[in-house]
């Protein structure tokens, strides 16, 4: 019976510390709380663009004998976009190459019709008009011969013509030409942009233009994808809005080619603006943060338990948040790694600090 009794003491106990929740310690990795200066920053929503667009033309007339490109399509500056039918240029080229031919033999003849005249003019056995007449005869069919190059010259251009190339390395934006359509000179076939010229336009309050510095990083985030890029920004757009005044920042964010993701023009975003002077704030690992009931916290190591801390975020900035929560000071222990299962007051063992 007391073996019984001592058997029972122990299964109560041990379901009583499970029911209260004992845990063994979880290994996690810390981060020190760093100090530095920064200003405190809001996320507004802006939209992407092309910076640099070409709208495609041609400059002669004719059928669209081959298209090679799609909406969408990124192409490479020289890359053959559109090739005009040149049937009707190449006989041009071939009768005006015979008529320079046609024109030749005459110069010939006539050179070698003057060259016995000058004898004969010489030895006064030919009238000085009709010297001067065969030899006028002769420059003007130089000169004729000239104008067929010319003529020549330009029918060649305009064969040139009827190959579209892109102007720069860049991608499709839109399409309006299919092959057999007839094509006139201003009529836009397609619209480009250039793809080292990728930017944001974010519409900003005009009070918010002074913390604003030209080439400052701020981070922007793709909403359709929830991914992070870093901006740099170039300025301000010269026109303010007319009713609310606002102000557009102009924000680089380079070559769509270093992009690893697809990207649209006027796909919208979220900047992250500085709204206020520069000051004192602690830094923060992002890896550091959790959520808990829409909040942002994050834990702290105190007497070999995890501490649940809030945190007021007023900066992002980049693989850091800044913080001008009073109770986060520099040098203190945030959890970085393993945070994302943890309890409040659960037992934890340092393995490491990132």
């Amino acid at each position: 019976m007391k073996l019984i009794q001592i058997i029972l003491v122990l299964l109560l106990s041990a379901s009583t510390l499970y029911a209260q929740g004992e845990q063994p310690p979880a290994k996690v990795k810390t981060a020190s709380v760093s100090e530095n200066i920064g200003a405190e920053n809001a996320g507004l929503i802006g939209v992407l663009y092309f910076d640099q667009v070409s709208n495609i033309s041609t400059e002669v007339p004719g059928m669209a004998q081959e298209v090679s490109f799609r909406e969408g399509d990124k192409v490479r500056q020289g890359d053959v976009l559109i090739k005009i039918n040149t049937d009707f240029l190449d006989k041009d080229i071939d009768m005006q190459e015979k008529r320079i031919e046609q024109a030749d033999v005459r110069i010939r003849k006539t050179a070698r019709n003057l060259q016995r005249y000058r004898k004969l003019f010489k030895s006064d056995a030919a009238s000085e008009i009709d010297y001067d007449n065969l030899n006028f005869s002769h420059q003007e069919l130089i000169k004729e011969r000239e104008t067929l190059r010319t003529s020549l010259a330009k029918i060649v251009l305009q064969k040139s013509k009827c190959v579209i190339k892109a102007p720069f390395d860049g991608i499709i934006l839109e399409k309006n030409v299919g092959t057999g359509d007839w094509l006139i000179p201003g009529r836009m076939l397609c619209r480009a942009g250039s793809a080292k010229d990728l930017f944001v336009r974010v519409p900003v309050a005009e009070t918010i233009v002074r913390y604003v510095e030209k080439n400052d990083p701020v981070d922007v985030v793709i909403n359709a994808y929830e991914k992070k890029l870093t901006g740099i920004i170039e300025g301000i757009l010269p026109v303010a809005d007319e009713k609310t005044k606002n102000i557009s920042l102009k924000i680089r964010l380079g070559d769509i080619d270093d992009i690893p993701f697809a990207v649209a023009e006027n796909m919208s975003v979220t900047v992250y603006v500085p709204v206020s002077e520069k000051k004192k704030l602690g830094i923060i690992p992002r890896d550091a943060l959790i959520k808990f009931q829409g909040k942002d916290f994050v834990y702290t190591v105190k007497d070999g338990k995890a501490a649940i801390v809030p945190v007021n975020i007023v900066s992002f900035m980049g693989e850091n948040i800044g913080t001008d929560s009073p109770h986060i000071k520099p040098g203190m222990q945030v959890i970085v790694d393993g945070n994302e299962r943890l309890k409040p007051d659960q037992p934890v063992e340092i393995a490491g600090e990132k």
